[in-house]
């Protein structure tokens, strides 16, 4: 997978989040005040900490360039702060961008001279 697409940056980094999230929550918190083990929260919760700010930025750049809804973009932001949303919001999200990313022929996309006369439908 190529990182040029804003989508899959955004893809990547859901991931990440999520990982570190669920990490955090699940494994670093009960080991913090149940062990007395407090590393794991404090690294992985730094961690989490600085990739959300750069999940939010990527979240930011789809929302742009995307034309998303400024309540999805809410959505987005928000998942990435409650365990395992990150991965359902991704999944809805890729799936909404690329059904409205589909190509869609272009008047100046097609060459008059290639036109045949089958192809030219009337309207009636």
């Amino acid at each position: 997978m190529s990182l040029k697409s804003p989508l899959d940056r955004y893809r990547v980094l859901a991931y990440i989040v999520g990982v570190g999230l669920v990490t955090l929550v699940f494994v670093g918190v009960p080991l913090k005040y149940w062990a007395h083990s407090p590393d794991i929260a404090k690294y992985v919760g730094t961690a989490h900490g600085f990739l959300y700010i750069v999940y939010l930025v990527t979240c930011l750049d789809i929302g742009l360039r995307y034309r998303l809804h400024p309540l999805r973009l809410l959505a987005l932001a928000s998942a990435g702060f409650v365990p395992f949303v990150s991965f359902i919001a991704e999944r809805n999200t890729t799936a909404y961008i690329r059904s409205r990313s589909t190509p869609v022929v272009q008047p100046t996309d097609v060459n008059p001279a290639e036109v045949k006369p089958a192809d030219v439908v009337a309207d009636d």
